[in-house]
Protein backbone atom coordinates (compact mmCIF):
# COMPACT_ATOMS: atom_id res chain seq x y z
CA UNK A 1 0.00 0.00 0.00
CA UNK A 2 1.24 3.07 -1.20
CA UNK A 3 1.36 6.36 1.70
CA UNK A 4 0.55 9.83 0.51
CA UNK A 5 2.47 12.53 2.45
CA UNK A 6 0.64 14.38 4.39
CA UNK A 7 0.44 18.06 3.25
CA UNK A 8 2.41 20.52 5.78
CA UNK A 9 0.27 21.82 8.39
CA UNK A 10 1.69 25.62 7.07
CA UNK A 11 0.23 25.16 3.46
CA UNK A 12 -3.54 24.30 4.47
CA UNK A 13 -4.17 28.11 6.78
CA UNK A 14 -2.53 29.46 3.78
CA UNK A 15 -5.20 27.82 1.37
CA UNK A 16 -8.08 28.93 3.24
CA UNK A 17 -6.22 32.71 3.74
CA UNK A 18 -6.41 32.87 -0.53
CA UNK A 19 -10.03 31.18 -0.52
CA UNK A 20 -10.98 33.98 1.24
CA UNK A 21 -8.90 36.38 -0.16
CA UNK A 22 -10.79 35.44 -3.71
CA UNK A 23 -14.36 35.54 -2.01
CA UNK A 24 -13.62 39.62 -0.84
CA UNK A 25 -12.32 40.31 -4.64
CA UNK A 26 -16.17 38.88 -5.70
CA UNK A 27 -17.71 40.79 -3.63
CA UNK A 28 -16.06 44.26 -3.89
CA UNK A 29 -19.67 46.44 -5.01
CA UNK A 30 -18.59 48.63 -8.46
CA UNK A 31 -18.09 51.79 -7.08
CA UNK A 32 -15.25 49.71 -5.80
CA UNK A 33 -13.81 48.13 -8.81
CA UNK A 34 -10.04 48.97 -9.00
CA UNK A 35 -9.12 47.04 -12.42
CA UNK A 36 -7.11 49.12 -14.37
CA UNK A 37 -8.39 49.13 -18.21
CA UNK A 38 -5.64 51.66 -20.52
CA UNK A 39 -6.39 54.51 -17.86
CA UNK A 40 -5.08 57.77 -18.77
CA UNK A 41 -0.84 58.11 -18.25
CA UNK A 42 -1.86 61.86 -16.12
CA UNK A 43 -4.60 64.07 -14.60
CA UNK A 44 -6.42 65.58 -17.50
CA UNK A 45 -4.59 68.66 -18.76
CA UNK A 46 -6.32 72.03 -19.18
CA UNK A 47 -4.16 74.01 -21.83
CA UNK A 48 -4.71 77.72 -20.14
CA UNK A 49 -4.62 78.81 -23.82
CA UNK A 50 -7.44 76.87 -24.74
CA UNK A 51 -9.60 77.70 -22.04
CA UNK A 52 -11.90 79.62 -24.42
CA UNK A 53 -12.35 77.17 -27.03
CA UNK A 54 -13.35 73.76 -25.70
CA UNK A 55 -16.51 72.26 -26.63
CA UNK A 56 -18.22 70.18 -24.99
CA UNK A 57 -21.22 67.06 -23.84
CA UNK A 58 -22.98 66.62 -20.60
CA UNK A 59 -24.94 62.94 -20.95
CA UNK A 60 -25.89 61.06 -17.89
CA UNK A 61 -28.64 59.54 -19.63
CA UNK A 62 -29.82 56.84 -22.72
CA UNK A 63 -27.66 55.74 -24.77
CA UNK A 64 -24.13 57.33 -25.16
CA UNK A 65 -23.78 59.17 -28.70
CA UNK A 66 -19.85 59.30 -29.05
CA UNK A 67 -20.41 61.34 -32.43
CA UNK A 68 -21.01 64.36 -30.81
CA UNK A 69 -18.68 66.86 -32.32
CA UNK A 70 -17.71 68.00 -28.31
CA UNK A 71 -13.91 68.03 -27.20
CA UNK A 72 -14.85 66.97 -23.51
CA UNK A 73 -17.62 64.53 -22.49
CA UNK A 74 -18.98 64.58 -18.59
CA UNK A 75 -20.44 61.27 -17.99
CA UNK A 76 -21.66 59.07 -15.20
CA UNK A 77 -18.60 56.09 -14.35
CA UNK A 78 -21.22 53.69 -13.75
CA UNK A 79 -23.46 53.52 -16.56
CA UNK A 80 -20.61 54.04 -18.85
CA UNK A 81 -18.67 51.27 -19.97
CA UNK A 82 -14.68 50.72 -20.59
CA UNK A 83 -15.05 49.91 -23.80
CA UNK A 84 -17.05 53.13 -24.39
CA UNK A 85 -14.35 55.23 -22.97
CA UNK A 86 -11.86 53.66 -24.94
CA UNK A 87 -13.69 54.53 -28.09
CA UNK A 88 -14.07 57.78 -27.06
CA UNK A 89 -10.47 58.34 -26.00
CA UNK A 90 -9.14 56.85 -29.96
CA UNK A 91 -11.46 60.25 -30.91
CA UNK A 92 -8.86 62.43 -28.58
CA UNK A 93 -11.89 62.89 -26.78
CA UNK A 94 -11.09 64.50 -22.59
CA UNK A 95 -12.99 62.23 -20.21
CA UNK A 96 -14.68 63.79 -17.38
CA UNK A 97 -16.62 61.45 -15.09
CA UNK A 98 -19.44 62.60 -12.41
CA UNK A 99 -19.03 61.92 -8.94
CA UNK A 100 -21.57 62.61 -6.61
CA UNK A 101 -19.64 63.15 -3.21
CA UNK A 102 -22.20 64.93 -0.61
CA UNK A 103 -25.05 62.39 -1.15
CA UNK A 104 -26.11 58.85 -1.17
CA UNK A 105 -28.63 57.06 -3.16
CA UNK A 106 -29.88 53.47 -1.79
CA UNK A 107 -29.39 52.22 -5.22
CA UNK A 108 -25.76 53.18 -5.22
CA UNK A 109 -23.49 50.32 -5.54
CA UNK A 110 -21.59 51.05 -2.25
CA UNK A 111 -24.58 52.81 -0.53
CA UNK A 112 -23.66 49.58 2.41
CA UNK A 113 -20.34 50.81 3.09
CA UNK A 114 -21.95 54.38 4.38
CA UNK A 115 -22.83 54.00 7.66
CA UNK A 116 -26.30 54.97 8.98
CA UNK A 117 -24.82 57.94 11.26
CA UNK A 118 -23.58 60.05 8.61
CA UNK A 119 -26.94 59.93 6.58
CA UNK A 120 -29.09 63.01 7.40
CA UNK A 121 -31.88 65.03 5.01
CA UNK A 122 -33.45 64.18 1.55
CA UNK A 123 -31.36 65.24 -0.70
CA UNK A 124 -30.65 66.67 -4.09
CA UNK A 125 -31.06 63.44 -5.92
CA UNK A 126 -34.44 61.36 -5.91
CA UNK A 127 -34.17 59.03 -3.34
CA UNK A 128 -30.66 60.40 -1.83
CA UNK A 129 -29.84 62.17 1.57
CA UNK A 130 -27.30 64.10 2.74
CA UNK A 131 -23.68 63.68 3.66
CA UNK A 132 -22.21 64.79 7.26
CA UNK A 133 -19.01 66.36 5.51
CA UNK A 134 -17.17 66.47 8.54
CA UNK A 135 -16.64 63.26 8.46
CA UNK A 136 -13.68 62.55 6.68
CA UNK A 137 -12.57 59.22 8.02
CA UNK A 138 -15.97 57.59 7.25
CA UNK A 139 -16.46 58.88 3.89
CA UNK A 140 -12.98 58.68 2.43
CA UNK A 141 -12.26 55.16 1.71
CA UNK A 142 -15.76 55.15 0.10
CA UNK A 143 -14.50 58.77 -2.37
CA UNK A 144 -11.80 57.01 -2.79
CA UNK A 145 -13.06 54.22 -4.59
CA UNK A 146 -15.67 55.88 -6.25
CA UNK A 147 -12.29 57.92 -7.89
CA UNK A 148 -10.92 54.43 -8.54
CA UNK A 149 -13.66 53.36 -10.65
CA UNK A 150 -13.50 56.43 -12.59
CA UNK A 151 -10.00 55.82 -12.97
CA UNK A 152 -10.18 52.40 -14.01
CA UNK A 153 -12.24 52.96 -16.97
CA UNK A 154 -10.01 55.39 -18.52
CA UNK A 155 -11.55 58.81 -17.06
CA UNK A 156 -8.38 61.23 -16.69
CA UNK A 157 -10.19 64.12 -14.95
CA UNK A 158 -13.57 63.99 -12.17
CA UNK A 159 -16.28 66.54 -11.13
CA UNK A 160 -17.57 66.41 -7.99
CA UNK A 161 -21.59 66.85 -7.26
CA UNK A 162 -23.77 67.52 -4.68
CA UNK A 163 -20.41 69.38 -2.77
CA UNK A 164 -22.65 72.22 -1.57
CA UNK A 165 -24.72 70.32 1.53
CA UNK A 166 -23.98 73.81 3.58
CA UNK A 167 -26.24 75.56 1.19
CA UNK A 168 -28.93 73.07 1.89
CA UNK A 169 -31.07 71.71 4.69
CA UNK A 170 -28.57 68.55 5.19
CA UNK A 171 -29.91 67.31 8.64
CA UNK A 172 -26.27 68.15 9.62
CA UNK A 173 -25.13 71.45 10.96
CA UNK A 174 -22.69 72.25 8.33
CA UNK A 175 -20.87 75.37 7.81
CA UNK A 176 -18.80 77.10 5.03
CA UNK A 177 -15.46 76.37 6.28
CA UNK A 178 -16.97 72.46 6.42
CA UNK A 179 -17.67 72.51 3.15
CA UNK A 180 -14.51 74.27 1.93
CA UNK A 181 -12.13 71.73 3.81
CA UNK A 182 -14.36 68.65 2.88
CA UNK A 183 -14.02 69.81 -0.99
CA UNK A 184 -10.27 70.37 -0.47
CA UNK A 185 -9.59 67.28 0.92
CA UNK A 186 -11.49 66.03 -2.22
CA UNK A 187 -9.34 67.91 -4.65
CA UNK A 188 -6.08 66.42 -3.10
CA UNK A 189 -7.39 62.59 -2.99
CA UNK A 190 -8.54 63.43 -6.58
CA UNK A 191 -4.91 64.85 -7.61
CA UNK A 192 -3.30 61.65 -5.49
CA UNK A 193 -4.93 59.41 -7.91
CA UNK A 194 -4.06 60.91 -10.99
CA UNK A 195 -7.11 62.33 -11.89
CA UNK A 196 -8.02 66.43 -12.48
CA UNK A 197 -10.20 67.72 -10.08
CA UNK A 198 -13.43 69.96 -10.93
CA UNK A 199 -16.33 71.10 -9.17
CA UNK A 200 -20.66 70.74 -9.80
CA UNK A 201 -21.81 74.38 -9.01
CA UNK A 202 -21.51 75.18 -5.44
CA UNK A 203 -21.27 78.83 -6.85
CA UNK A 204 -20.72 80.60 -3.72
CA UNK A 205 -17.39 79.13 -2.59
CA UNK A 206 -16.15 79.33 -6.19
CA UNK A 207 -13.37 82.57 -5.80
CA UNK A 208 -12.14 80.59 -2.56
CA UNK A 209 -11.88 76.99 -4.17
CA UNK A 210 -10.07 78.37 -7.83
CA UNK A 211 -6.63 77.77 -6.88
CA UNK A 212 -7.64 74.29 -5.65
CA UNK A 213 -9.71 72.72 -8.85
CA UNK A 214 -8.88 72.64 -12.70
CA UNK A 215 -12.33 73.44 -13.72
CA UNK A 216 -15.69 74.20 -12.92
CA UNK A 217 -19.22 73.22 -14.11
CA UNK A 218 -22.39 74.93 -13.87
CA UNK A 219 -25.69 75.08 -14.42
CA UNK A 220 -27.98 77.79 -15.61
CA UNK A 221 -25.74 80.98 -14.16
CA UNK A 222 -27.85 83.32 -16.82
CA UNK A 223 -31.18 82.32 -15.36
CA UNK A 224 -29.94 82.96 -11.89
CA UNK A 225 -27.63 85.93 -12.93
CA UNK A 226 -24.82 84.77 -11.30
CA UNK A 227 -22.13 84.09 -14.07
CA UNK A 228 -20.00 87.16 -12.86
CA UNK A 229 -19.67 84.82 -10.19
CA UNK A 230 -17.49 82.08 -12.07
CA UNK A 231 -14.97 84.69 -13.31
CA UNK A 232 -11.95 83.52 -10.77
CA UNK A 233 -11.72 80.25 -12.70
CA UNK A 234 -11.61 82.27 -16.04
CA UNK A 235 -8.94 84.66 -15.02
CA UNK A 236 -6.84 81.45 -13.64
CA UNK A 237 -7.54 80.47 -17.35
CA UNK A 238 -9.57 77.82 -16.32
CA UNK A 239 -12.11 75.99 -17.96
CA UNK A 240 -15.96 76.83 -17.20
CA UNK A 241 -18.33 74.46 -18.41
CA UNK A 242 -21.63 75.86 -18.86
CA UNK A 243 -25.65 74.64 -19.53
CA UNK A 244 -28.73 76.29 -19.37
CA UNK A 245 -32.10 74.55 -19.69
CA UNK A 246 -34.44 76.91 -20.75
CA UNK A 247 -34.19 80.10 -23.60
CA UNK A 248 -32.82 80.24 -26.51
CA UNK A 249 -28.57 79.93 -27.38
CA UNK A 250 -29.36 83.36 -29.71
CA UNK A 251 -29.86 84.72 -26.35
CA UNK A 252 -27.58 83.70 -24.02
CA UNK A 253 -24.24 82.84 -25.80
CA UNK A 254 -23.21 86.42 -26.47
CA UNK A 255 -22.98 86.79 -23.11
CA UNK A 256 -21.36 83.19 -21.56
CA UNK A 257 -18.94 83.52 -24.74
CA UNK A 258 -17.97 86.96 -23.58
CA UNK A 259 -17.09 85.91 -20.53
CA UNK A 260 -15.05 83.06 -21.61
CA UNK A 261 -17.33 79.87 -20.62
CA UNK A 262 -18.00 76.52 -23.09
CA UNK A 263 -21.90 76.65 -23.36
CA UNK A 264 -24.57 74.65 -24.90
CA UNK A 265 -28.52 74.48 -24.17
CA UNK A 266 -29.37 70.98 -22.87
CA UNK A 267 -32.67 69.29 -21.45
CA UNK A 268 -32.51 68.72 -18.01
CA UNK A 269 -32.64 65.62 -18.56
CA UNK A 270 -29.27 64.55 -20.04
CA UNK A 271 -29.86 62.78 -22.46
CA UNK A 272 -27.32 63.22 -25.98
CA UNK A 273 -29.57 66.29 -27.17
CA UNK A 274 -27.61 69.39 -27.33
CA UNK A 275 -27.23 72.94 -28.20
CA UNK A 276 -23.57 74.20 -28.47
CA UNK A 277 -22.44 78.01 -28.26
CA UNK A 278 -20.75 79.09 -31.49
CA UNK A 279 -16.48 78.96 -30.38
CA UNK A 280 -15.56 83.15 -29.96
Amino acid sequence: MRIRPRRPAAVRPLRRIVSAGVVLVLVVPAYGCRRELTPPGAPTPWPAAQARHWQWQWQLDGPLDPTVDADVFLLDPVATTAAQTAELRTRDRRLICQVPVGSVRSTDPDASRVPAAVQGAPGPRPGSRWLDVRAWDALEPVLADRFRLCRGKGFGAVALADADGYAHRSGFPLGFDDQLLFNRRLAQLARALDLSPGLVNDVPQLAALAPDFDFVVNEECVRLDQCAKLLPFVDAGKPVFHVEYTGSTDDFCVTTVGYGFASIRKERALDAWREPCALP
